[in-house]
């Protein structure tokens, strides 16, 4: 296995599952630590801010502070940051997007808008859509947090920003840009951020779809962990496969060095 100097980790499905850790995140964690490897948590969850999520992972038996965490929220703030300093942006999402985005000093604005910015809004309405496409008929770019168009839940998949990025893509004949992963725009941000190239780091996840496919995408190696979404089973022969498939982290650690606990 090669030495890698820098960690990508998904968070749902390989830190935890909604309110419950999974076994072996905080050890890997400690690992990490312990090897003095930097890290990252990287999400595509837009509704959450930064502050949220540690104090989600520290309640858990996480270690993690505020800048190890980069959320698809604070990569879409990044990027209009980066395009438009002075952008006019009419959003449509939850407490985290609308912090990212103020964080970066854009104007949040109700009309005349450069982007229009979906995140997922769980009191999402008609009027909030219907204000979203004339925006973007009026010729905003239309900017989505991420593409999942399901999200899984204690109740069941339930419609993820995907899906609501869909009725206005589809209503305006409009193809959003997306940032989260597997995009590439969420993960070249997320390795500036730690500072290292892309052959020095690994991106663990537990998502085929998303988390494995965005570091095939961005020439990263992967490790694909069967704790969450995806199975090894669900896998083709068409697909690209993962650099590494463990069960779990557990398993990882004592292939890495026979760190076992």
């Amino acid at each position: 296995m090669k030495d890698y100097k820098a960690y990508l980790i998904d968070l749902d499905g390989t830190m935890y599952k909604g309110d419950k850790k999974i076994d072996g995140s905080s050890e890997f964690v400690r690992y990490l630590k312990s090897k003095k490897l930097p890290y990252i948590f990287l999400t595509n969850n837009s509704s959450k801010t930064t502050g949220q999520i540690a104090e989600k992972l520290i309640k858990l038996g996480v270690e993690a502070t505020e800048e190890q965490v980069y959320t698809s929220s604070i990569a879409t703030a990044e990027y209009i940051k980066s395009e438009n300093s002075s952008a006019r942006v009419f959003v449509i999402g939850e407490h985290g997007l609308y912090d990212a985005l103020e964080n970066e000093g854009l104007l949040l604005v109700e009309k005349d808008a450069d982007y229009v910015v979906i995140g997922i809004d769980r009191e999402i309405n008609y009027e909030k859509l219907t204000q979203a496409c004339l925006e973007v008929r009026q010729g905003a770019v239309l900017l989505s947090t991420n593409g999942d168009i399901a999200i899984p839940t204690e109740r069941g998949m339930v419609p993820g920003n995907g899906a609501l990025t869909a009725v206005i893509s589809v209503s305006t004949r409009t193809e959003p840009i997306f940032v989260g992963k597997p995009e590439s725009l969420i993960m070249d941000r997320a390795l500036k951020r730690l500072g290292y190239g892309r052959e020095e780091v690994l991106m663990v996840g537990d998502n085929y779809n998303t988390d494995i496919k965005a570091g095939i995408r961005a020439g990263i190696d992967t490790l694909m962990v069967e704790t969450g979404l995806s199975s090894f089973n669900d896998l083709t022969d068409d697909d690209v496969h993962p650099t590494y498939k463990c069960f779990d982290l557990f398993d990882w650690m004592k292939k890495s060095d026979g760190t076992t606990y």
